[in-house]
């Protein structure tokens, strides 16, 4: 297969979604540590990496029993009140950086009400571009909770798991598969849907994304969670590395990030090839890689 100079929109339009998810979620540290919003305890504790896989691994089955007993409804409620809880979360940290002085109550509030009309522009009117703005700031925030919640140790174990987790899920029992096209069709913030063509409807969609005769995509998709697993590590190492900073990213956080954006392209140049690979094990070898180069760079040991 010829690689195609108009595809390249996709993998730039995706990378572009990746990299304001990693902008966002770094501008929402200091906030959130601020307010001590944060999933776990102790971030040092190397349980946490622990039940975070745990917990993927649980939702995973479950989702796989909804799917297979055919409750559409309850898939969308559940996914619908996570992105909701997400969206207010990540909405208070986003007033509280713009409004620092404001009451916490008068962000609370704010944050719900937002949160709440997105919650129903994204029920009710699922376009390609509402679900896209509503998944780039779930997202940043899923990614910033649990960056902000892992210190630097526990979250490159957790990213390792996550490898050979994605690995083993695409190519070997294969549920992952059957997960994204149970949950797919739900027109919800899980995905990034980039279309190549400006009258593409989501909502008219039967697939979101297929191969048309001429070899041509009508979309370019992207799970939200291979955006929010190497983020996690940016903001670890923001939160927890004291090292030299570029305007409000410190040195590790920035090599992580341009790991992350280099693996993107290795992944993109297979897909574009017509070989469709899991995203995780070279999204986060990428981000891991980008972070070692940035802690020699800062002459920082992360690990002690």
């Amino acid at each position: 297969m010829k690689l195609n100079s108009r595809l390249l929109i996709g993998p730039v339009g995706l990378a572009i979604f990746m990299l304001v998810v990693q902008v966002i979620a770094l501008l929402l540290v200091s906030p959130l540590k601020l307010y001590q919003m944060s999933a776990f305890e102790n971030p040092e504790s190397l349980w946490n990496p622990i039940i975070y896989i745990v917990l993927i691994v649980v939702y995973a089955a479950v989702v796989l029993l909804i799917i297979k007993y055919r409750l559409r409804w309850l898939l969308k409620l559940i996914i619908a009140m996570a992105v909701f809880a997400t969206l207010v979360y990540v909405l208070f940290g986003i007033g509280a950086l713009f409004f620092p002085s404001a009451a916490a109550e008068y962000l609370a509030i704010g944050a719900f009400g937002i949160g709440v009309v997105l919650t129903a522009l994204m029920l009710v009117y699922p376009e390609w571009y509402v679900v896209d703005v509503v998944g780039i700031l779930t997202a940043a925030g899923a990614a910033a909770l649990f960056g902000i919640s892992l210190a630097v140790l526990p979250t490159l174990l957790l990213l390792v798991a996550l490898i050979v987790y994605d690995y083993i899920a695409v190519y070997k029992t294969k549920h992952m598969l059957k997960l994204a096209e149970g949950v797919t069709d739900l027109n919800l913030p899980i995905i990034f849907v980039l279309p190549m063509k400006l009258n593409y409807s989501y909502i008219r969609s039967k697939v979101p994304i297929k191969e048309l005769k001429e070899g041509e995509r009508e979309t370019f998709i992207m799970g939200l969670g291979d955006a929010v697993m190497p983020t996690i590590l940016a903001v670890s190492a923001n939160a927890f590395i004291a090292a030299p900073v570029i305007g409000f990213v410190n040195v590790p956080a920035l090599g992580t990030v341009a790991g992350t954006m280099v693996s993107h392209a290795v992944l993109m140049y297979y897909v574009l090839k017509g070989k469709p690979l899991a995203g995780l094990p070279f999204l986060c070898t990428g981000a891991i890689i980008g972070f070692a180069i940035g802690c020699l760079v800062a002459g920082v040991n992360p690990l002690f």
